[in-house]
């Protein structure tokens, strides 16, 4: 394929010499003529391991140049790639001119082509860049519109400083974000011999999943050194507890837990990062974001109570009282607080939970149910039907697989607060996720 590269910084360079090595015609653009004139001389124009020899083999086999003239790259190549800086502004925000000035650079080119073109970003933009920024700056400048006369689509990259080579060709995965199914297809095209799952996202699915990704990478390693913190204040090596935490799979180092929803609960989470906060506040030791793991998850509790409060009516019905299904556990539940967050507002309130029902005439807690939470619990309808018959709201709390059939013969005159996760689309005006 015949490729144009705007941006000769480490992305761009990088992409160029691998894509290069593939078998691919690159052509690299900048602004700065010396960085030009390096690629052209074999050279990198970045310090990173192996790439020095993989342009210098692209410029002999004559699959990689590099130029100042955008014009004339996009003129010669059916795609274009965006690897350009988005540096970070004085309040956070992302800097966009270089973005913006590529996208005009090419609008102005594609006002003259006939043949299809594809333009890819590659640089880390916040979701709703390429809708709103790019895609609008490329039809101004061409006079064309995206997705008849030129194609769009996202393809972040994963390549970490000083093994960014390794990185290319061995991918945990490859993200597209696509327009429309040619646009994707095309770029799949790309990496279709990598050993990697290559995902189709929509386009603001995939920016999202960038910058998901970092910060999830910034998240580990702050909570690596605030456990590291606390354990030398123990006297504890903090290397020897992460060494084992991260030779759990199941749980630790798995899919498990990241799902987004509703606040977690039960008899060990919420006590368990209260008594380790506590212990480091003794130890004079300061961690900022385990700190905060319990305030967020209130957070989380607020925001469900939010949504049901946006919706405007009065009678609710909620699905799931315990922790979790199959339970029935009603320690740091976080729909307890959540119930008891909309009896203190004057909510016409009734709740289901078939196993906590049972509890409170047989089982172990029934002692705990009449004793910490009697408000809650008389509100406890025993039949599944009766309880939806009340509420405007139908609020599905934990997972009880008897919820599925509530969703889907939900009546037309009720709306639906889904917490667990059961929806298969994002909200709409009758049935709202808390995090879709």
């Amino acid at each position: 394929m015949d490729i144009s590269i705007f941006g000769m910084g480490y992305v761009g360079a990088v992409c160029s010499a691998c894509l290069s090595k593939n078998g691919h015609n690159i052509i690299g653009v900048d602004v700065s003529q010396d960085k030009v004139d390096l690629i052209n001389a074999g050279k990198s124009p970045i310090v990173e391991p192996g790439l020095e020899e993989l342009i210098t083999n692209g410029m002999i086999s004559g699959r990689l140049k590099a130029t100042t003239d955008a014009a004339l790259a996009v003129k010669n190549s059916d795609m274009s790639m965006i690897c350009v800086g988005t540096p970070s502004m004085p309040n956070g925000n992302l800097e966009l001119n270089y973005i913006e000035s590529v996208c005009h650079d090419i609008g102005t080119a594609l006002a003259n082509k006939t043949r299809p073109h594809y333009v890819v970003v590659r640089s880390t933009v916040l979701p709703g860049t390429v809708r709103n920024v790019v895609i609008p700056a490329l039809e101004k400048a061409s006079g064309g519109i995206a997705g008849r006369d030129f194609f769009v689509a996202t393809n972040p990259e994963f390549l970490r400083e000083s093994t960014a080579i390794f990185d290319f060709f061995n991918p945990p995965m490859t993200v597209i974000g696509q327009m429309d199914d040619e646009s994707g297809a095309v770029l799949a095209s790309l990496y279709q011999d990598l050993d990697a799952e290559i995902i189709r996202k929509p386009i603001e699915v995939a920016e999202m999943i960038k910058y998901t990704c970092n910060v999830w990478h910034a998240t580990k390693v702050t909570f690596a050194n605030e456990i590291g913190n606390i354990s030398r204040a123990l006297g504890v090596d903090g290397r020897e507890v992460m060494e084992v935490v991260c030779k759990d799979k199941k749980l630790n180092i798995s899919n498990y837990y990241m799902r987004p929803g509703f606040a977690y609960g039960g008899s060990c989470l919420p006590k368990d990062v209260k008594a380790l906060t506590y212990r480091a506040s003794s130890l004079d030791v300061n961690v900022p974001m385990l700190n905060q793991l319990m305030t967020s998850n209130r957070n989380q509790i607020d925001n469900a109570f939010n949504i049901i409060k946006g919706l405007g009516l009065r009678k609710i019905t909620m699905l799931g009282l315990s922790f979790k299904s199959e339970t029935d556990d009603l320690r740091e539940s976080p729909f307890v607080e959540l119930a008891e967050q909309l009896i203190g507002k004057g909510y016409d309130l009734k709740i289901h939970d078939e196993f906590v029902e049972y509890s409170r005439v047989n089982g172990a807690n029934k002692d705990y149910i009449n004793s910490h939470i009697p408000h809650v619990s008389n509100l406890l309808e025993s039949d599944l039907q009766s309880a939806i018959d009340h509420g405007d709201i139908i609020v599905i709390g934990n997972g009880n697989k008897a919820f599925v059939e509530v969703l889907a013969s939900l009546p037309a005159d009720k709306k639906l607060v889904d917490l667990f996760g059961f929806m298969d689309q994002v909200s709409c005006e009758r049935k709202h996720g808390i995090c879709w």
